[in-house]
């Protein structure tokens, strides 16, 4: 029996907030189907979901997408989706979708689910849309028809998205093994200045991969763990991850993850998942329109843009409204030396000296006229002679 996510979610058919409590058999309300992570040797391959969620999710709201989207919708920009491949004929993908060796077609649903968090434009009848949904898509693909994923086959995905000229690469898989190939197709994307986001945990764990007494396996995991690969962890609408989910290592940044609504591989119906992935498509989705809005920026510094605009918390959470509208100029241009003060030289005090001289010279001079100016009057009205000598 193939894994699946046993979260689901009662969405409204008619507006409302996405998660907001109608019962699942009260009136108005959709159960949707979870979103397989693998599917299993004889299942069938997933189909078109009959259930269409029409109210925004509660990821939409908190991402500020309807603010976002006025500034940026990623238009111009190619997102590469590694992963279970990305289906054909979804309506809010149409016309942006090409699809390397035989990524066309999607027996699992997931990588389809991921490019439509990250490209889906709003279809008529549904308030479900993708963070940049004028965004391409790339789709290659990192696993085989049943949602295993391979260390060859996720590394010649990510050289092949860098070649074609992706500049976002999204890798949906974590794998434990897979260090010195996963690194080198990364640092080659990074000589194409292409960014690569990936899930810094998996989505679920296979039996065969618990470790003693079923405890679940921290890490690492590749390619998040490779250097300048955006390594992202989810959170769901209680700004918390889920009981159940695999440990993350060393996440950079935090997104929405956990019931999240996308897309189905056919037809315009929706599925519910939850997990890392989910998050590190809606940050690949994030990159996309900040890449659109700020050509300029390499790939390291969209990096660093969308890092140091994001919400402050034990892991930062993505912003992507922040990492549009703030301004941002870190770079400090050194403060100029000043420049060292140069003193005249000494002058020569004789000509000071001689002139307080005459200053005090002839006021003494003024002194005593003045005096005598006062004094020989009075002198001469009293008769007053010099004495004589005897």
């Amino acid at each position: 029996m193939g894994l699946a996510l046993a979260v689901a979610a009662v969405l409204p058919v008619t507006g409302g907030p996405a998660f907001a409590a109608p019962e699942a058999d009260g009136p108005g309300a959709t159960l949707l189907p979870p979103l397989p992570v693998r599917l299993g040797e004889d299942n069938p391959c997933t189909g078109a979901s009959e259930q269409t969620a029409t109210g925004a999710t509660w990821s939409q709201t908190a991402l500020g997408l309807s603010r976002t989207h006025r500034i940026s919708r990623g238009g111009g920009v190619t997102v590469a989706v590694v992963d279970t491949g990305v289906a054909s004929g979804v309506p809010s993908l149409s016309g942006r979708v090409e699809a390397v060796g035989g990524a066309d077609e999607d027996c699992v649903g997931h990588g389809t689910f991921a490019a439509g968090l990250i490209a889906a434009a709003p279809e008529k009848g549904s308030g479900i849309t993708g963070i940049a949904p004028q965004a391409e898509i790339l789709a290659l693909p990192g696993t085989d028809d049943r949602g295993v994923p391979s260390v060859a086959r996720v590394a010649d995905g990510i050289r092949t998205a860098a070649d074609r000229g992706a500049r976002v690469i999204y890798v949906g898989q974590a794998l434990r093994t897979g260090s010195a190939e996963l690194t080198e197709a990364v640092a080659h994307a990074g000589r194409q200045d292409a960014l690569v986001v990936a899930p810094a945990a998996p989505d679920a764990v296979p039996r065969e991969e618990l470790g003693p007494g079923g405890k679940m396996p921290e890490g690492p995991y590749w390619p998040a763990a490779a250097p300048d690969v955006l390594a992202v962890v989810d959170f769901g609408p209680s700004g918390v991850r889920q009981n159940n989910a695999p440990p993350a290592h060393e996440p950079d940044l935090s997104a929405p993850g956990s019931e999240m609504v996308s897309v189905g591989p056919g037809g315009s119906g929706h599925y519910i998942g939850s997990g890392a992935s989910l998050a590190a498509a809606g940050v690949a989705g994030a990159a996309a329109l900040v890449r659109a809005y700020h050509p300029e920026l390499t790939a390291p510094e969209v990096t660093r843009r969308l890092l140091d605009t994001a919400y402050p918390s034990d892991i930062p959470r993505l912003d992507p409204y922040a990492a549009l509208s703030l301004i941002q100029d870190r770079t400090t241009a050194p403060a100029p030396t000043p420049a060292p003060a140069h003193m005249p030289p000494a002058t020569d005090p004789t000509p000071h000296h001689r002139a307080l001289t005459i200053a005090a010279v002839g006021l003494t001079t003024v002194l005593l006229l003045a005096a005598l100016a006062a004094v020989v009057p009075r002198g001469r009205t009293r008769n007053w002679r010099p004495p004589t000598p005897h």
